[in-house]
């Protein structure tokens, strides 16, 4: 394992944002719901529930400085209202 990708692993933690940066969802925000050893289960709560969240290499993913409160992690409409702004811009959640 190279050593960026050590520290990219020790970083993510649970509330974490992060942003994909391969395969058919590059560019969107995820919340990481639990870290693995070499991967992350990710949720937007819109295409990818929490019930069933999504398992992303952590090489396919760039962390961000932000983190959603644990009790922002409950429900799937609150992980959608946590991340509204990084994946569409300013404006109120109207159909969340």
């Amino acid at each position: 394992m190279a050593q960026a990708e050590r520290n990219t692993q020790t970083l993510l933690k649970r509330g974490s944002v992060v942003r994909s940066t391969a395969g058919h969802d590059a560019g969107s925000f995820y919340v990481v719901l639990k870290a693995e050893a070499e991967f992350v289960l990710i949720a937007d709560g819109r295409r990818r529930k929490a019930e069933k969240p999504k398992r992303k290499n952590i090489r396919h993913i760039a962390k961000t400085n932000q983190v959603v409160p644990e009790e922002d992690l409950l429900t799937d409409k609150k992980i959608r209202r946590a991340l509204w702004e990084l994946n569409f811009g300013s404006g109120s959640p109207v159909a969340c």
